[in-house]
């Protein structure tokens, strides 16, 4: 039976991705050694960054005066490399959900954060809007995508200020103006490669304007003329995270992976608005994440809830369980899921509804 992976990370790769990194596994570029046991200093392995820097920036569309890095930590470790680098009096926050949360958390310790606006008091099942921007705060933070509840900003906001992203989720899901931004950031294990690696795309700029010490691993300008090889780095997700970035330009690049999770959603979202059994936790259509689609039962058939789950797992869905704080169900989308695997899940709820409304 086939398998329809919904998980929300780590997540779905392309197929040839996959097989290319366990190829690499066996035999790296023909080497007779592993891509896990090479040398990071290597000619090979340096070619390998050296690729995977050159298509971010191209695919991305990246200005001149950017670095791309790869580094350890996930992104819950940029939640403090960020004000550790660019903090000096004055942070902004959007709070849009648990990630979001915990980055205004650490931005605390560096010195003012404010929250300038927050959907916590209805679960984060909106992007808040309307709020102002305090113009002498170094920079806003916004998460783009909320993996938990659902909700994306679909388009880079305009700020006064400098931008700060972590685009975790949704990072070359949609064309995306760097020029706005001073800092991108997000853990690559959704829409890029395995996890273990972290992505951060920094302006070079914008560095070296604080005047605390930044301890020497936590200052992307170590990172930046270290090549992303201060330390040893993660070398097999950066391999596959190559491989993917090929493969989102040979498929059309940014702008047809955004037709494509448009598409994706616009499947999906049409079947659970359509469905009596189902609706989607997000009310507001703009507001609703391409990536991280959610729903629940609805009231009357709350009961149902268990037997659905069950009933879908036998059909081949995988990870469409919804997070503890939300409930129900949640099917992410990602770059690499074919249309065919959201057609199955739709397929999957008409017949449910079939068999327990109309049977």
């Amino acid at each position: 039976m086939k398998k329809h992976n919904f998980c929300a990370g780590p997540s779905i790769l392309p197929r040839e991705v996959i097989e290319q990194t366990a190829q690499a596994v066996l035999d790296f570029n023909g080497s007779g050694l592993s891509i896990l046991e090479i040398s990071h200093r290597s000619k090979d392995f340096q070619a390998v960054i050296d690729e995977a820097v050159a298509l971010f920036k191209e695919i991305l569309n990246i200005p001149e005066g950017y670095s791309v890095l790869f580094l350890g930590g996930g992104a819950s470790m940029q939640f403090c490399m960020v004000p550790y680098n660019f903090l000096e009096k004055k942070a902004a926050y959007l709070n849009t959900g648990v990630w979001a949360k915990k980055a205004l958390k650490e931005a605390k310790a560096f010195g003012e954060a404010v929250e300038v606006a927050s959907s916590a008091e209805t679960t984060y099942n909106y992007i808040p809007k309307g709020y102002t921007i305090p113009e002498d705060a170094d920079y806003f933070h916004v998460t783009s995508n909320n993996t938990i509840y659902g909700t994306e900003i679909h388009e880079d906001l305009d700020s006064p200020i400098p931008m700060i992203a972590d685009m975790s989720s949704d990072i070359f899901s949609r064309p995306v103006d760097v020029s706005k931004y001073i800092c991108i950031y997000g853990g690559a294990q959704k829409n890029l490669a395995p996890a273990g690696a972290t992505f951060v795309i920094v302006k070079d700029e914008a560095l070296n304007k604080v005047s605390r010490y930044i301890p020497t691993m936590l200052n992307y300008q170590t990172h930046i003329e270290g090549g992303s090889m201060f330390n040893t780095p993660p070398v097999l997700p950066i391999y596959s995270a190559m491989l993917t970035l090929r493969w989102i330009k040979a498929n059309g690049g940014v702008e047809e992976m955004q037709r494509r999770a448009k598409e994706r959603a616009d499947l999906l979202y049409g079947e659970i608005d359509r469905n009596k059994m189902f609706r989607a936790t997000i009310a507001d259509k703009a507001d609703r994440s391409y990536m991280n689609i959610c729903f629940v039962m609805n009231d009357e058939y709350k009961d149902l809830e268990a037997e659905f789950m069950k009933f879908a797992t036998e059909r081949g869905m995988v990870g469409i369980k919804g997070h503890r704080s939300v409930g129900g169900f949640r099917a992410s989308c990602y770059n690499a899921m074919p249309i065919e695997s959201v057609q199955a899940l739709v397929d999957c709820m008409k017949e449910f509804e079939e068999l327990k409304i109309k049977g």
